[in-house]
């Protein structure tokens, strides 16, 4: 299966989970699960909320961040995978000058 980002048409998500500004992404979602390409910008934010559907794995490509998983902070840099297990609750914001841009994946 080949999914290429190239062909998907980013949506804009003004507040997501009650965030600070907005998310930038482009997601596939099939019978595997929801792949997903997010940017966020400086100053922005995915609001703290509860992962139900099933673990939530991150892969920081760009920029600096912090994730709060469990109110267990983490700090975001390119290389390093944010897993925020089923049931858990996690936030994600970028502390950086330039845009966090990491890749997720959500398995069925």
């Amino acid at each position: 299966m080949k999914i290429d980002f190239n062909e998907i048409e980013e949506i804009k998500i003004p507040h997501m989970n009650n965030g600070d500004g907005e998310t930038i992404a482009k997601m596939e979602v099939n019978e595997i699960g929801r792949f997903i390409e997010t940017r966020i910008p400086p100053g922005s934010s995915i609001g703290l909320h509860k992962q139900e559907s099933n673990n939530d794995i991150n892969y920081i490509i760009e920029g600096q961040g912090e994730a709060i998983c469990d109110d267990e902070k983490e700090i975001l840099r390119p290389g390093v995978v944010h897993v925020c297990p089923k049931n858990s609750s996690h936030s994600i914001i970028n502390t950086g000058d330039k845009d966090l841009v990491f890749f997720t994946i959500v398995p069925k």
